[in-house]
């Protein structure tokens, strides 16, 4: 028996020979000294592997390693194919312009890029909630492929480019969906072979994975239910017909709308008498100007005017990127000559139409019988729509407008109708207007502003001028007033300059404005 203070029989044992023997027992002589890698549980001598043996592993099966080799590949082509969208906001690719927005299939790309990189960087860790998410979105994106398939103007503004992007969103979706049956499949598969049964528990990374990757979806599928409640919003409003004729232009790219009311007269001397042509400021005609002009026509002031929408603006498409005031301008005088409209021609345009209906009119030799400028935009001030911060708004604000999420709440909570945004009150929100704003912004300050100062020099110099400025915003900013007193310069003929006091921007929201406007106008359609 040892003693409580010594050795055994009272001999002292020398100091170390303790430690040796008890040490001993916990390892073989000449053995390395234990640390914290060191196992605290004797091996296993079943033939089995521990469960958290870093050889228990599905990639251990060929069709697992190949799934995620797929995987990457299809990462790497939308990837690719995302870039080449990207590019084709800025500049249209050839073949690859859609007479939409562009931005649906854009989003579409990014959804499916990141329902692949979730299922790469969680791969080995397959769960239920990431079985069921991918479920869920495949679900919906197919009903999306369906409406876009469906309806025959929402396939025409997608193209094949969009129509390409939500089949193989939808692909990917249900490849997924595979992927983590399969993966689930191949983990028990070798846990039953290596282990001997089927692990149970998860570790803290695990559930870290299974809870961020779950997060992840329920993102996705928000994301793709908007997608999905705003596409149901676009249906409805492909539905409200045009008041007029949409006509292919630039080489059947795209289709510009235009509509005219009144009949071609005649006057005393069998002259014909002008038709009025209506190009709209910042937003469509028909929410905006229409309303004074087909007043103006009601009381007999005109006989007959047109107006036509510009690219991506109201019923027309987008045009190709990039896309200059010139070029719409060009656009507009093919839809007059496939129409079969002919001159003269009295231009009335407002804001920014201004820029629009002074290149027109300048390339329009002996056509224009005259020109009306309300509250216009001078060529020195395009720097205000062209600024690169307000070129990087409109961007971020195009790639989310598939979400919808104004547009559906401006639905359900707000009453607006197909009207509202189509042209009306809540057409700024479409994706749509959202590019044709975004193109505009590109050039303005550069192709743009080179063809409305060449056409300041080509402008007839004896066409009937009229300018007519709202009182607010010549009070308010001085550089406008001096820019709107240089308009009434841009031809030798100043009909008149009118300055409405109360009027804002858009000079026909006051009655003293509509009164201005109608009696203009009826003076230069009757000038001789």
């Amino acid at each position: 028996m040892v003693s409580l203070w010594g050795s055994k029989n009272g001999e002292e044992q020398p100091e170390g020979e303790e430690g040796e023997e008890t040490r001993g027992t916990s390892r073989p002589s000449g053995g390395p000294e234990p640390d914290e890698r060191t196992r605290l549980l004797p091996p296993r001598n079943d033939g089995y592997l521990d469960p958290d043996d870093p050889a228990v592993s599905p990639y251990n099966l060929w069709s697992v390693r190949a799934l995620r080799y797929l995987c990457i590949l299809f990462l790497i082509i939308t990837f690719l194919w995302w870039v080449l969208l990207l590019v084709s906001i800025f500049v249209s690719p050839p073949m690859m312009h859609s007479r939409g927005s562009g931005f649906f299939d854009f989003s579409y790309t990014t959804l499916t890029a990141g329902n692949l990189l979730v299922a790469i960087l969680f791969f080995s860790i397959p769960s239920k909630p990431m079985e069921w998410g991918s479920l869920v979105v495949a679900f919906f994106l197919l009903i999306d492929m369906i409406i876009i398939l469906a309806v025959p103007r929402i396939r025409a503004e997608e193209g094949w480019v969009g129509i390409a992007s939500v089949i193989w969103a939808t692909l990917i979706a249900l490849y997924n969906v595979l992927t983590d049956r399969v993966v689930a499949w191949g983990k028990e598969e070798e846990e039953e072979r290596l282990t001997g049964r089927k692990e149970t528990r998860r570790s803290l990374r695990e559930w870290c994975g299974v809870f961020t990757a779950s997060l992840i979806m329920v993102i996705m599928i928000v994301v793709v239910i908007l997608l999905t409640a705003t596409l149901i919003l676009r249906s409805r409003d492909a539905g409200l017909a045009p008041p007029g004729e949409r006509y292919y232009v630039d080489g059947e790219k795209y289709q510009l709308h235009m509509a005219c009311m009144g009949n071609v007269t005649y006057n005393a001397k069998g002259d014909k008498i002008p038709t009025v042509l209506l190009e709209g400021g910042e937003d469509p005609v028909e929410g905006t100007m229409d309303d004074w002009v087909y007043n103006a026509y009601k009381n007999g002031t005109i006989d007959r005017y047109c107006y036509y929408d510009r690219p991506g603006l109201g019923w027309s498409d987008n045009a190709p990127s990039p896309h200059s005031a010139g070029m719409t301008s060009d656009a507009f005088s093919e839809a007059l000559a496939i129409a079969g409209e002919e001159g003269p021609w009295v231009v009335v345009s407002a804001g920014v139409g201004g820029i629009y209906s002074r290149i027109f009119s300048s390339r329009q030799k002996g056509e224009i019988a005259g020109l009306m400028l309300i509250d216009a935009l001078h060529e020195d001030l395009l720097h205000r729509i062209a600024g690169p911060s307000r070129g990087f708004f409109l961007w971020a604000r195009g790639i989310i407008s598939p979400l919808g999420y104004d547009r559906l709440i401006g639905a359900i909570a707000n009453g607006r109708t197909p009207e509202d945004r189509v042209y009306g009150r809540s057409a700024y929100q479409s994706g749509k207007y959202i590019k044709a704003k975004l193109q505009e912004n590109l050039v303005a300050d550069s192709l743009t502003k080179n063809e409305v100062s060449q056409a300041r020099n080509i402008q007839e110099a004896q066409t009937p001028l009229v300018v007519v400025s709202s009182g607010i915003q010549v009070r308010k900013d001085s550089e406008w007033e001096r820019k709107q007193r240089d308009l009434s310069t841009i031809t030798d003929k100043l009909v008149s300059w009118d300055i409405v006091n109360a009027a804002p921007h858009e000079v026909w929201m006051t009655l003293d404005g509509r009164t201005i406007l109608e009696k203009r106008l009826g003076e230069l359609v009757r000038k001789k």
